[in-house]
């Protein structure tokens, strides 16, 4: 049963959308006007703003959730159902959801510097570039979470999902460190076949008019590919949180959430991401896990794997895969 079917709740789907917007309007229109290079204290000061709304959302939606579900008659009729204990079922759901995401969104953070690095984007044109990304990804995933509410009704869907991201998270375990060179890839070869690229960087343009021809710029390539990537992402991402709960609302907000805080997170990590060498090992044992719950987790705990437990064991993945990149990176350096 879905707990927060769209014909009922789309008002819902339509506020926090808006409410997502201006948010979106306030940081370009008046806190990031001005193009300039965003310091590490500036991005952590927005990456604390993030991480704050998304917990503050959690706790007015576990009341809301509480008050919807105590009163109306749809879930009040239900024999043995318990509004304070799904209240809170629904609120660890999106904590859960929202650490899962904010954990594999890492490995688009990674994809941001190579991109970044190859195009030659200097740092105080990378958050324009970063905003339109975001408002792209949040359009791809409203596409791909609609498709995946409907999709992951189907068991085979869901075992099929689930085999990928286990797949997809034993290659992560086996795959090598180096840097990745973006000379030979395939889209960046297909996106010059299309385009007619300008190469120089001409302020903070993403298009240029020169002798009646359009050209687009190095800034322009870096979105394209940047969107591109995430789209390759959400094949993951998407999966892994319906792994966690089967409520396209849940799915929904703490993807946008996770989303929203990708740029800050970027600036504030991208000058010590080499200090994080075993966290790939911490998000491939999530993948891992997460595919386990959909292919036999779930269905040997009568349907549902306890929610408490999975966000107990992602923290415990992610946040040892941390700490133990801190200790060996401190390690080196004491050797050095």
């Amino acid at each position: 049963m879905i707990l927060f079917p769209f014909n009922e709740y789309w008002w819902f789907y339509l506020c926090f959308s808006g409410f997502i917007l201006a948010l979106l309007a306030l940081d370009l229109g008046v806190f990031h006007k001005k193009t300039h290079e965003v310091s590490f204290k500036e991005a952590s000061i927005w990456t604390t703003v993030w991480i704050s709304l998304a917990l503050i959302f959690n706790i007015l939606f576990y009341f809301y959730a509480l008050h919807q579900f105590s009163t109306n008659e749809i879930y009040t009729s239900i024999v043995g159902f318990d509004a304070k204990i799904q209240a809170k079922t629904t609120a660890l759901e999106f904590l859960t959801g929202l650490i899962v995401e904010k954990s594999l969104a890492i490995d688009n953070i990674f994809v941001f510097a190579v991109v970044f690095s190859y195009f030659g984007i200097p740092k105080k044109y990378q958050h324009q570039i970063l905003f339109w990304g975001v408002i792209g990804a949040l359009v791809f995933r409203a596409i791909f979470i609609a498709m995946g509410s409907i999709l992951m009704q189907y068991h085979w869907v869901v075992i099929f999902f689930g085999a990928l991201l286990i797949l997809t998270g034993i290659k992560m375990f086996f795959a090598g460190t180096q840097a990745q060179n973006l000379e030979n890839n395939f889209i960046i070869k297909q996106l010059k076949k299309v385009f007619r690229v300008h190469p120089q960087i001409e302020g903070q343009k993403f298009f240029l008019r020169k002798n009646g021809q359009i050209y687009v710029t190095p800034l322009f390539l870096a979105l394209i590919f940047l969107e591109l990537s995430d789209i390759i992402f959400a094949v993951d991402s998407v999966p892994a949180i319906f792994a966690i709960t089967k409520e396209p609302m849940i799915v929904f907000t703490s993807n946008i959430f996770a989303i929203l805080g990708l740029r800050s997170m970027y600036f504030m990590l991208s000058g010590v991401m080499d200090r994080f060498s075993f966290i790939k090992y911490g998000l491939a044992s999530v993948l891992i896990f997460v595919g386990l719950k959909m292919v036999w987790l779930n269905e040997a705990f009568g349907g549902k794997f306890p929610i408490v437990w999975s966000l107990l064991i992602i923290g415990v993945l992610i946040g040892s895969s941390i700490l133990l990149s801190i200790v060996i990176d401190n390690r080196k350096k004491r050797r050095k």
